[in-house]
């Protein structure tokens, strides 16, 4: 549909893919050499500025890969809630990814015991195919970054400054992905088309009761009861700095959006301290 095709390239707009003719941008360019979302590729090319690409390499191969939490047979949801627990990172969903897949690489590394990792899978209530699958489109991302030689960062999960890089590299890329909780009850109001969404199920915040006010979400899905899937929590500070303005002010009027007006405002002083300083 046309207007789908509009919207299509405002967002690569946004992400700054398309020059001030339509074509592809040099940026653009780069983009398209990863098989993935346009702003999934965004984020990943941001985490080399922010140095954090090993981990957004991660990132990208789980969302890109199929769920790997599994839905659990009936009058064991419980048990496998606690189970998924154990990978809960208080950041947020792209964080217990990370945790996710560290863990099945960890237990998939003896080579001694054939059948480990599917047994692992089958305890934590996870989909070894998925899993697998995340592997090796990690493992083809990798191959794209050395063809056209962009630095892979050293791993430095866990630190305070590698999780900030990381939510950085995410809002490069997820900026128009971003909700709020306008109630406190968990009903997230999306800033691009005010259309209200709760955590998906399979959320860790969903599994420890934490409703973070700020998220950004990887998507959005109608089909699984208006929910958003894998989801942080950000500052609104955080959006503030990295959102484009023309972005900004082209998103409709709220509460949210004035909120984020008052930060940016706060913010802009001190902005122009350090574009004189450069």
């Amino acid at each position: 549909a046309p207007e789908s095709l509009m919207q299509a390239l405002e967002d690569l707009d946004y992400l700054a893919a398309l020059d001030n003719d339509g074509n592809l941008s040099e940026f653009g360019i780069i983009m398209s050499e990863f098989p993935l979302d346009p702003q999934l590729s965004k984020s990943l090319l941001a985490s080399c500025e922010f140095e954090c690409v090993d981990e957004m390499l991660t990132i990208a191969a789980m969302v890109t890969a199929p769920s790997c939490f599994l839905h659990a047979p009936p009058g064991t949801e419980e048990i496998a809630r606690s189970r998924w627990r154990c990978f809960s990172h208080p950041a947020g969903d792209h964080f217990t990814l990370i945790n996710i897949f560290n863990a099945f690489k960890a237990a998939t590394a003896n080579p001694t015991q054939p059948g480990n990792s599917e047994k692992w899978c089958r305890d934590y209530f996870l989909s070894c195919s998925a899993l697998s699958t995340a592997e090796t489109i990690r493992a083809e991302l990798v191959e794209i970054m050395k063809h056209i030689e962009l630095p892979i960062s050293e791993p430095d999960f866990g630190s305070e400054v590698n999780l900030l890089s990381i939510k950085k590299a995410l809002l490069s890329g997820y900026f128009m992905h971003v909700a709020r909780d306008v109630d406190g009850s968990g009903n997230y109001l999306m800033l691009t088309h005010k259309q209200v969404a709760q955590l998906h199920p399979f959320s860790s915040y969903d599994s420890t009761r934490r409703i973070p006010e700020w998220v950004l979400f990887h998507e959005f899905s109608i089909s699984e009861g208006n929910s958003i899937r894998v989801v942080s929590e950000i500052s609104p500070h955080l959006f503030a700095e990295l959102v484009p303005q023309y972005y900004f002010s082209n998103l409709p009027p709220s509460e949210s959006k004035d909120i984020l007006q008052e930060v940016i405002n706060h913010l802009a002083p001190v902005s122009a301290t350090k574009e004189e300083q450069k």
